[in-house]
């Protein structure tokens, strides 16, 4: 991997050489990475930490795709939701959280690829397609591994550090969505990055399928998710059905009755029902998601709800926080202008009051109004 030299930094006051400081080195990448970590005096922490609020203060809403139980088709919903926000013109990023089986590489053409270090970090690998305007931007273990098929054998520590690397030594760049493919399991990579994330705008969908042993892992995720406050959009049901080739007729190979009654009692929505559909296999074989390989087929349909699902929650989170900053806005605003009017005559004070408050909302728009104040200010 090549890396970038960056020119000395001006040394400044003199101090202890043992002193550990927090300054910054400048480097978009972890400290593992860097051929100075041996020699390096700087905090480490502190870079680490820096380098990861970096990344995410560009990144506007998460989703992390969850399934407490492995084959039921999480990376498959990762990469077509993936690819269904970034057909509706958004910059998308997907994330491989899934240490020891690193799929986003074949979902998106790009097995035996490669990343390089730069300057700014880890470069995601970009899938371009005729129906997005901005590339996908791929991250993943695989992209860092001599060989596809070598085992990755790690204990917890290990794990822990990558999901710091995932997030914050890829140069994401500005993204509208980062979806994170997670690995099966309520363990080490969940909750070190649900700390991780903790207070972005941040999100989880659950993919299942309709069997009850599938059902009875899918709901402990459901807990987690309650337990830890993380906004749960509903449950992807993938593998929900079969078309007939030869008479279009459709059939299930699993009840769901089961199913429904579990959703409706822990209060999760079913969003979406995905089809056991040959084509969706074979997209994901191809590397082109079947999202993008066939937009109006019966597989991207089924998606659909699944995306509306993310940007109405997306655009939900935005308002609410535009809302904030107008009150706060609107609360600074009338505090000045308390203070301005404190000049002015008494029986003046009321209807210049409520002349500037009237032009005020008017800039504001729906910004609630702030309370008046109490007559004894007046």
């Amino acid at each position: 991997m090549s890396v970038s030299h960056f020119p000395p930094r001006d040394p400044g006051p003199a101090r202890d050489p043992l002193a550990l400081a927090p300054e910054d080195c400048g480097r978009g990448h972890a400290c593992q990475f860097c051929p100075q970590e041996e020699t390096c005096r700087l905090e480490k922490g502190h870079h680490e930490k820096r380098l990861i609020e970096s990344r995410l203060a560009q990144i506007g809403q998460i989703i992390m795709v969850m399934a407490n139980k492995g084959g039921v088709g999480k990376s498959t919903v990762s990469a077509n939701l993936a690819a269904g926000l970034a057909a509706r013109g958004y910059r998308v990023g997907v994330a491989d959280a899934d240490i020891h089986g690193p799929n986003q590489s074949r979902f998106f053409g790009f097995v035996g690829q490669r990343v390089r270090l730069g300057g700014n970090g880890l470069t995601p690998c970009a899938f371009e397609d005729d129906g997005i305007a901005h590339p996908l931007r791929i991250g993943s273990l695989a992209f860092m591994m001599e060989r596809d098929d070598t085992p990755i054998v790690w204990r917890d520590a290990y794990k822990h550090d990558f999901m710091h690397h995932l997030i914050g030594s890829f140069d994401w760049g500005p993204l509208d969505f980062l979806v994170i493919d997670m690995p099966p399991g309520t363990g080490n990579e969940l909750i070190t990055l649900a700390d991780l994330l903790e207070g972005h705008d941040v999100a989880a969908l659950l993919a299942t399928t309709p069997q009850e042993v599938a059902l009875m892992d899918s709901l402990k995720a459901v807990r987690f998710c309650q337990e830890r406050q993380l906004p749960l959009l509903g449950v992807v049901e993938n593998m929900a059905g079969v078309t007939c080739p030869h008479c279009g007729g459709e059939f299930h190979l699993f009840p769901r009755a089961h199913l429904a009654e579990a959703l409706a009692e822990v209060e999760v929505d079913s969003l979406a029902q995905i089809p056991l559909s040959p084509a969706l296999a074979s997209g994901s074989d191809r590397g082109q998601p079947i999202v993008l390989a066939a937009p109006e087929g019966p597989e991207a349909r089924a998606f659909a709800p699944v995306v509306e699902a993310c940007v109405a929650h997306a655009r939900q989170g935005f308002a609410e926080a535009a809302a904030h900053s107008l009150q706060a806005l609107a609360s600074e605003a009338s505090d000045g202008l308390e203070a301005a009017l404190a000049s002015v005559p008494p029986e003046q004070r009321d209807a210049l009051r409520d002349e500037l408050q009237d032009q005020l909302a008017g800039l504001l728009g729906d910004a609630p109004r702030p309370p008046a104040p109490d007559d004894t200010i007046r």
